[in-house]
């Protein structure tokens, strides 16, 4: 009797091919000792002559016997991406270069002497021989160049299964995969005890089955094809689906903090956001969102945030005659001019387009307006109070050729519109995290309301510079408009410069990618997310990102909270994970919410008792 660690040691070459069993509980008893290989020995191990039996677990190993002629890069990437339980083992022993050119010269006096006889018999010339002569001919002069090198080279690999059946299935699929690119196993038959040992990391090529290659198809084999995007510092985005490696990346790291996301409704696309926001508000950064379907509002709540909720009937306002205060190289005149040309684009959005007249009376009755509060270049922005909506409508009205704006004016200002618009701001955005919700907002106004929370938002972030994310969220309300477009743009671009990364999120990818602006926003983010796609829109993401054919049926087929995620130069297949505690905070499963609502009136009711 012996454990599977002593067996290995003692017992694996010797010869005994029978049953060995592993130290009986009874026996560690008596003994008093319970040792490591005790522990992750299994209960039993059988080894036949062409599989080994490790307890409940079958393994079978095999080696490769012969490549072709040429080995492209990256062959053996769909054996390490396999979703199967495997090792491999690749054993590279140098050979002296003097050694080698000894037998090829005597390699390559065999293959012209060959070539010679045919020649004489006048046979048609052999293309086989031929291309053996030229192929030994040139590996030998980069020998003797120092250019190659050859090697020895043992490739093993043991698979597992529960059942001889399974087995059976993953060996045909790993051949298969094989034998299509001319590369060919077999089992080690009666030789399943040294092949185990091969593989299993003791670093003992016992079973010494070896080919020869030079350096440049070994380099081929070389396993690890999938990028890593894991670094120091920064969140967890997610698991890397072909080597389950971590993706952990700081977005602030890269040359400009944006992001952007392409999703199906329901692929998780705002799932993935708020997992971000609630790890990326562990690390000292503040979170604002502008959220047009209230799905951040619980959110909020749980990590101690703001919502305002911007409706007609809502009790928070903002004005947009409001203005910051100049910061770094600004001054009074450039927030003041920048200011202007904001609010022509915002009533461009409110009063349906302008003509070119329209727009430079418009431009007119802002400066007045202004200058009717006292409020110039050379005015302290600090100690100043902005003017409403209706002061711009006093303005107006004296202005000639302005009857055809102030009809269009008067909703925002006198009718149903006028709650929104017309009056003082009133909310703080002094928290690590605020949500601005639009989805109680009118759809006519919704462009309106997040062209203005963008633009406060904006001028917020001027005043005081900190690590800062802007979500979008649905932000293809804001490409149906190109004044909003443009703005959302402009964000993109000179966000950086105040420590701020703008995260665009969108499901409708055609009207985004159909707006002049939805190009160069994709082009400024630097981290860019694909989750599951509709064929209606795959193609234009494809050509958008450059995807293979297998990226694109990857995000054609891919489940929930899948897909691929860019970071720089690097993409890698995504799988976002979070743990419970989080899913609670973040789900949009309508089925979780209620669960979760219902537990909570459950726990209330019982604490009233």
């Amino acid at each position: 009797m012996t454990s599977l660690f002593s067996f290995l040691k003692t017992k694996g070459d010797s010869g005994n091919k029978n049953l060995v069993m592993p130290v009986l509980p009874s026996e560690i008893y008596k003994a008093a000792t319970l040792e490591l290989q005790d522990i992750i020995a299994p209960s039993a191990l059988q080894i036949t002559p062409r599989s080994l039996n490790l307890g409940d677990k079958i393994a079978r190993t095999f080696f490769v016997i012969s490549y072709p002629r040429y080995l492209s890069d990256n062959w053996f990437s769909p054996i390490i991406n396999l979703d199967k339980v495997f090792d491999i083992s690749i054993f590279v022993h140098p050979i002296e270069t003097a050694e080698i050119l000894k037998s090829f010269q005597k390699k390559v006096a065999e293959v012209q002497s060959q070539i010679s006889i045919r020649e004489s018999k006048g046979l048609v010339r052999d293309p086989m021989l031929d291309t053996a002569y030229k192929d030994l001919e040139s590996l030998r002069d980069n020998l003797m160049q120092a250019q190659e090198k050859m090697f020895d080279v043992g490739l093993y690999i043991t698979v597992y299964a529960e059942n001889d059946n399974d087995l059976f299935k993953i060996e045909n699929e790993i051949k298969s995969l094989l034998e299509s690119k001319l590369i060919y196993l077999k089992p080690a038959l009666f030789q399943q005890n040294e092949g185990f040992k091969s593989v299993i990391p003791l670093g003992t090529d016992l079973l010494s089955i070896h080919q020869k290659l030079n350096t440049e198809p070994l380099s081929s084999i070389f396993p690890f094809v999938s990028f890593d995007l894991t670094e120091d510092k920064g969140i967890l985005y997610g698991v890397n689906r072909h080597n389950s490696s971590l993706i952990l990346f700081d977005r602030f790291s890269l040359p400009n903090y944006n992001s952007i996301t392409f999703a199906t409704a329901g692929a998780g696309k705002s799932y993935a956001t708020k997992l971000e926001i609630i790890r990326t508000l562990m690390f000292d950064a503040e979170v604002i969102v502008i959220d047009p379907e209230r799905e951040y509002e619980y959110l909020a709540e749980a990590v101690g945030g703001r919502y305002f909720n911007i409706a007609l009937s809502s009790d928070h306002h903002i004005n947009p005659f409001d203005l910051p205060i100049p910061t770094g190289e600004e001054t009074n005149a450039d927030v003041l001019r920048s200011n202007i040309i904001n609010l022509v684009g915002l009533f461009r959005i409110m009063l349906g387009g302008l003509t070119p007249e329209e727009d430079s009376i418009i431009d007119t009755a802002i400066t007045e307006t202004y200058a009717l509060k006292d409020i110039t270049a050379d005015s302290d922005f600090r100690n100043i109070e902005p003017p409403l909506l209706s002061d711009f409508e006093v303005v107006l009205s004296g202005m000639d050729g302005s009857e055809s704006l102030m009809q269009r004016l008067t909703k925002y200002t006198r009718g149903s519109w006028s709650s929104f618009l017309n009056q003082p701001s009133n909310v703080d955005i002094n928290r690590k995290f605020i949500v601005f919700s639009v989805r109680d907002m009118e759809d006519e106004l919704k462009p309106v309301a997040m062209y203005i929370v963008t633009h406060y938002i904006w001028n917020s972030i001027r005043k005081n510079i900190k690590k800062r994310l802007l979500v979008v969220d649905e932000a293809w309300w804001m490409m149906k408009s190109e004044d909003t477009a443009s703005f959302l743009y402009s964000i993109a671009k000179r966000g950086r410069k105040y420590y701020l990364g703008l995260a665009t999120i969108t499901q409708d990818v055609g009207d985004f990618m159909k707006s002049p602006y939805g190009i160069p926003i994709v082009t400024n983010s630097s981290i860019q997310l694909l989750l599951k796609q509709s064929p209606a829109t795959i193609d234009v993401l494809q050509k958008t990102f450059n995807l293979t054919d297998e990226e694109k049926y990857l995000l054609l087929e891919a489940n929930v909270g899948e897909g691929i995620f860019f970071a720089g130069l690097k993409h890698v297949a995504i799988k976002t994970i979070a743990s419970y505690t989080e899913d609670q905070i973040i789900t949009s499963d309508p089925s979780q919410i209620l669960a979760i609502k219902k537990a909570k009136e459950d726990l209330l009711t019982s604490n009233q008792k």
